[in-house]
């Protein structure tokens, strides 16, 4: 773990605060990263709590009244999609021949018997994300969602020499912040049934599955489209505990109470508003047994990086994200200890992500 986290230039410290320049203390006992400000491509904090272009801000008002017309929105969106590809080619991830390849698969036979026909989707599911109009319920976006999420670990790690030594960086760290927090807090229970929600095509949940091997994995997702690529790719591989996919909301994921040990989310909050995150954690606590762990990775507000974007490619972000402002406004350690969640950690696992862990009470 020291030295995965001293690549990506992270530490930490408990309960009692941090020393150094950029350390701080936060009430209620939340640990938080302490960030070097020294190396190339190093995790650093900016000055500001979050970005300037997110919340009420002059910037973020100005960015959000260009985004809401209809004319320029179009071509924002079409914009965004055509820099991810871009750069996702450019780091040799190999967008249109994994997309053709899912698309021309047994995919659709998968979704028949994968998909809840009586499912209801709130509300915020069903607007715009990611430059599709139909956002994650379309083959399109489930057959280049893999593809985008090999490019999440190379614009966190622009400087590694490939997109496996990035994934490395960026699972790698995120995973054993997730197995300390663990093995620290929840009384040397052992990991033995772990829920994905919001797992997408299954690449955090099969992460976790291999982390984890004797644990039984399950990924939840809302589009049955996204399921459905996960679960076709699963059936193909040869693992001791097969993933189970399921289709289903996860604020309610009808599941039973204090049934898993560890609950994910990755790179899910950002999508939702406010009040649905509120509802994810909620969830996550309920079927978390005691000693239970919750890790919720994704965009960090204080990233440094993230605070510096170009206008051009904050806009262009924006233009896809749009429920980025409610999720930067929130306080997600605040939510999570209303909730009941205690011993709430805060790490920032690469230069553009966090990972949040707590536990459940005994």
């Amino acid at each position: 773990m020291a030295a995965i986290l001293a690549r990506a230039g992270v530490t930490a410290t408990a309960e009692k605060g941090l020393s150094g320049p950029t350390g701080r203390r936060q009430r209620n006992g939340i640990v938080v990263a302490a960030v070097t400000r020294t190396g190339t491509g190093v995790p650093q904090e900016g000055a500001l709590e979050r970005p300037a272009w997110s919340g009420e801000t002059p910037l973020s008002r100005l960015v959000g009244a260009l985004v809401a017309f209809k004319p320029l929105y179009s071509l924002l969106k079409l914009a965004s999609r055509e820099v991810i590809i871009r750069t996702a080619e450019k780091s040799n991830i190999p967008w249109r021949e994994m997309t053709k390849e899912v698309l021309e698969s047994d995919v659709y036979e998968v979704f028949e018997r994968i998909q809840d026909p009586n499912l209801a989707y709130p509300d915020y599911y069903l607007n715009p994300f990611h430059a599709y109009d139909e956002g994650n319920l379309s083959w399109l976006a489930a057959a280049e969602a893999e593809a985008a999420t090999m490019s999440i670990a190379k614009r966190a790690i622009p400087d590694a020499t490939s997109i496996e030594e990035a994934n490395q960086i960026v699972r790698g760290n995120w995973l054993n912040v997730i197995e300390e927090h663990h093995l620290k807090y929840s009384g040397n229970c052992q990991v033995n049934d772990i829920l994905d929600i919001g797992c997408s095509v299954g690449v955090s949940t099969r992460y976790l599955a291999e982390k984890f091997p004797s644990a039984q994995a399950v990924g939840l997702d809302l589009s049955p489209y996204f399921l459905a690529v996960a679960a076709q790719k699963e059936d193909k591989l040869l693992r001791p505990n097969p993933i189970r996919w399921v289709h289903a909301n996860g604020e309610a994921t009808g599941l039973p109470s204090d049934s898993f040990d560890l609950v994910s989310l990755a790179y899910v909050c950002h999508e939702c508003p406010a009040l649905a995150i509120t509802g994810l954690v909620k969830e996550a606590f309920r079927v978390l047994r005691p000693g239970g762990t919750i890790a919720l990775t994704d965009n960090s507000p204080k990233s440094k990086v993230l605070q510096e974007l170009s206008p051009v490619l904050f806009t262009l972000m924006k233009s896809t994200e749009p429920f980025l402002d409610e999720y930067y406004m929130l306080d997600l350690e605040e939510t999570m200890r209303t909730v009941g969640f205690v011993n709430v950690c805060s790490i920032l696992t690469d230069p553009r992500h966090r990972t949040v862990t707590a536990t459940v009470p005994y």
